[in-house]
């Protein structure tokens, strides 16, 4: 129970501190759970990306869940999913009467304009960082050009791209 009660606070934290959604969030709990307390490996951490990444919901709270199963089974997924998600809930409904009651302010409307290039650039370090371990290789580079290339010129769904490149890995893994 002590250690299911430190990986709630250390989600609840997670939660609390970081702005700017689900991707921002990943570096944090990646800085939290490798590198400082080394509950997961590297490479485990990129697993639950990829799967987070690839099933409907946040992926911060998606990655978290997958952490919280495997350190705890079905308990923890939900007691750190709730500790991940909380701290947003409570700041959403304080938050939202306060907008409600400043959203004409100058200063309000000017400091969503200093937070959006703040959030793109974190989101900028979370590809770099997650795309560090990445073996690089003929295979990996060409799936990923291929998956960018799909999704910005050919409008294909991200979602596709991930059937689609789970596929060929399970095929190219196969086969060499």
């Amino acid at each position: 129970m002590k250690e299911l009660l430190k990986i709630f606070f250390i989600f609840f934290r997670i939660g609390a501190l970081t702005i700017g959604g689900g991707y921002a969030m990943i570096p944090v709990i990646h800085k939290e759970l490798v590198d400082r307390e080394k509950i997961v490996t590297e490479d485990e951490f990129l697993d639950y990306i990829a799967v987070a990444q690839s099933i409907p919901g946040i992926i911060a709270v998606n990655v978290s869940t997958f952490i919280g199963y495997k350190l705890h089974g079905l308990l923890g997924a939900m007691i750190i999913c709730l500790a991940v998600v909380l701290p947003s809930f409570l700041i959403i409904i304080g938050l939202a009467n306060v907008l409600m009651l400043y959203r004409d302010s100058t200063f309000i409307v000017k400091s969503f304009s200093g937070i959006r290039p703040a959030v793109i650039g974190i989101m900028i370090f979370s590809v770099y960082k997650l795309g560090k371990p990445l073996e690089k290789n003929v295979f990996s580079i060409t799936i990923l050009s291929i998956t960018i290339i799909a999704i910005l010129v050919f409008n294909i769904h991200p979602i596709i791209a991930l059937i689609v490149s789970g596929g060929l890995g399970g095929l190219y893994g196969h086969f060499n």
